[in-house]
């Protein structure tokens, strides 16, 4: 029997004693971008995916022979959906949009003098129809038709010959809507009166419907005020516990939450759902690093190259993954001192990644004090000396 298919009951007194549960059934939820939202796990991958790549800092730099060169930004990558747009929210809605519709849409309200886009007002995913008419492109958002020109179009998970992204939530349908219907089936069985809470049966004689609801009557309101209710030996009380398949639906919504965090490409144990093995891993450096390479690292390119569209070439735009990647001072500190013992690294670019100031004359003197000084870098073929003091 479904887990969501009306029980039979036998009885002549059964239409006095279940009520009729909601017409509606259960397993009638409708997905779309909005209710799937009320699945926990769609929540969690789609934050915490938005969450790590909207703070991800935004460069901007040109190739400069073998060098890339930090360049400044302009102001579509600080502001751009206007003032009220910084390049963090904006960055969040839009792959908010992407990783659960498969698109992001916005209209380009200014251009700058390259005519390259100025300003993009982004826009709600359902507000937008994708248009192919003879081989022109087009979109009609909110009911108004707009040249392909004046729409910024960011696709995820794109098939050939398609013109959008494809969508996870539709593609996730069936296993966000069997947690959805989940949901309401417990609260309607449950929550909304359908199931009565306890059970009093005659055990002398069969009662008529009159009977019965006489015999309701004084019991709840002896019971309401926490009075006496006095009956004969023909009369027995039960609680009504919770069914069996209680325990059913809660594996099934366990085994949703983990099915989920598979087509949203977000780690479950990221999101707390339950996980069938163990991974371990020596430091939280490298679980952000499996993190990254694994799950977020393709969508970050996707967006340095859509990105990229905005500047004028050659310049590309780049995001900054280190700010995923941040060590525990520990680990930091003995990969510093790595690469300046390696001389990868000089101790003024080392204190300037932890936001210090260049050694002064008195620091550098005060070390020479303490620690005596040190011998210069041996070049390449020369023997370190020896009795250096260290």
């Amino acid at each position: 029997m479904s887990l969501f298919s009306r029980r039979s009951v036998q009885g002549p007194t059964a239409a006095e004693l279940i009520p009729p549960r909601p017409a509606q059934r259960a397993g009638g939820v409708t997905v779309t971008n909005e209710t799937a939202l009320r699945h926990s796990a769609v929540w969690a991958c789609l934050r915490l995916r938005a969450n790590l790549i909207s703070t991800m800092p935004v460069d901007v730099y040109r190739r400069v022979g073998e060098m890339k060169v930090e360049v400044p930004k302009p102001p579509v990558l600080v502001n751009p959906g206007g003032e009220r747009v910084g390049m963090m929210e904006w960055l969040y809605s839009t792959q908010f949009d992407l990783d659960r519709a498969g698109n992001a849409f916005g209209l380009i309200t200014a251009r700058d003098g390259l005519g390259l886009p100025a300003r993009i007002d982004l826009v709600p995913v359902a507000d937008v129809t994708v248009l192919m008419r003879k081989g022109v492109l087009k979109y009609r958002i909110a009911g108004v038709e707009f040249e392909a020109r004046e729409v910024w179009h960011e696709r995820q998970y794109t098939m050939a010959g398609l013109h959008v992204g494809l969508s996870p939530i539709a593609y996730a349908a069936w296993s966000i809507g069997e947690y959805l219907s989940i949901q309401q089936f417990a609260l309607d069985w449950f929550g909304n009166g359908a199931v009565p809470s306890a059970h009093l049966k005659n055990t002398g004689k069969t009662i008529t419907p009159g009977d019965a609801e006489e015999t309701k009557r004084r019991f709840k309101a002896s019971t309401a005020n926490q009075d006496v209710f006095v009956t004969g030996n023909d009369w027995e009380y039960s609680m009504i516990q919770a069914d069996a398949a209680g325990a059913d639906w809660i594996e099934a919504k366990r085994y949703s939450v983990g099915d989920i965090a598979r087509f949203f490409d977000c780690p479950g144990d990221l999101i707390d759902a339950a996980a069938g093995g163990s991974m371990t891993y020596a430091n939280i450096t490298q679980r952000n690093l499996q993190l990254l390479v694994m799950h977020l690292g393709p969508a970050v390119i996707r967006r340095e190259d859509a990105l990229s569209g905005l500047t004028s070439r050659p310049r590309f735009v780049k995001l900054n993954t280190d700010a995923l990647l941040r060590m525990d001072p520990q680990t930091r500190a003995a990969m510093l001192r790595t690469q300046i013992e390696s001389r990868q690294l000089a101790p003024s670019e080392a204190r300037e990644l932890e936001d210090r100031q260049p050694f002064t004359d008195s620091q550098l003197a005060e070390f020479d004090r303490l620690f005596g000084t040190q011998n210069p870098a041996p070049t390449a073929g020369a023997s370190a000396p020896t009795g250096a003091t260290t």
